[in-house]
């Protein structure tokens, strides 16, 4: 297995923080996240953190990389 390094965040905190209002999450979830995850390729590493972090509750990957 590979090490990857996922940046995600969460456009939903985004939108809130944006507008002033309180989100589900921490408003710190406006900002890109980077999260390090063994995987055996890039499409198994998104498959992993969509499971954490789905994107029906917000979540965006922006992008992935070998760590």
């Amino acid at each position: 297995m590979a090490l990857y390094e996922v940046a995600i965040y969460n456009e939903l905190v985004k939108r809130a923080v944006e507008n002033g209002e309180r989100a589900s999450y921490s408003d710190e979830w406006a900002d890109v996240h980077y999260i390090e995850i063994s995987a055996r390729d890039e499409a198994d590493a998104r498959r992993k953190i969509l499971t954490k972090y789905p994107k029906d509750r917000g979540f965006i990957i922006k992008g992935i990389s070998p760590a």
